[in-house]
């Protein structure tokens, strides 16, 4: 069967349609990505569905050895460990020097993950709340801070993909988000401090 792709570049409109498919957890880690499957599946040819998966291997999203097919990169429960090691004192800072402040970027991005329909896939999610966490990033002004999260976000994004067994109502992920975003509007600086922190102590499922 042939999966129509919408008209922009082959090259990134395969690429945005599989990384949908990663982000959703419809493919696996470990799911292999075989090239001609893909070829004969989407209508394109190789070196089209080559490019596309490069795309996704420098995102981080899948890995590739030499003569194998790319795979779904598998991100552990001790990596997302460690993950949350690193992401805890980076977000520290950011609640440090946001307290107080609204950032209508992340405002923003609420709002388009409130607006998602019910039967929206969990890929648009985890796109509107890497966007809202990057809003609030970027929004503290230092681009030393923006590059070291930037660094994290292709595994951010895969464990994210376990959340959707956890928030299988998707109020209740806008809820917690709106409720950081008061909190880091509110203030003072401790505040803050303690909504982001709480905001991370989540689990990440077990799928």
């Amino acid at each position: 069967m042939t999966t129509p792709l919408r008209p922009l570049s082959a090259v990134n409109a395969l690429a945005d349609a599989l990384r949908r498919r990663v982000l959703s957890g419809e493919m696996a880690p470990g799911t292999p990505l075989p090239e001609q499957e893909l070829s004969a599946q989407y209508g394109v040819a190789r070196p089209t569905v080559r490019e596309a998966l490069a795309v996704l291997v420098n995102e981080g999203l899948l890995r590739r050895e030499r003569h194998r097919s790319a795979q779904v990169v598998e991100v552990t429960p001790a990596d997302l460990d460690d993950l949350m090691f690193v992401r805890r004192p980076l977000e520290d800072l950011m609640a440090t020097a946001l307290a107080g402040r609204r950032v209508e970027e992340a405002d923003e991005a609420l709002a388009r993950m409130a607006a998602l329909p019910g039967d929206a896939p969990w890929s648009d999610a985890v796109a509107e709340h890497m966007a809202l966490h990057q809003a609030l990033i970027v929004a503290v002004g230092s681009p030393r801070l923006e590059r070291l999260y930037a660094m994290l976000a292709a595994e951010t994004r895969l464990g994210l993909v376990r959340l959707r067994t956890v928030y299988t109502d998707r109020d209740v992920l806008v809820a917690e988000h709106r409720d950081l975003l008061d909190a880091l509007g509110r203030g003072p600086v401790e505040a803050a401090r303690q909504a982001v922190a709480a905001h991370l102590d989540h689990g990440w499922g077990t799928d």
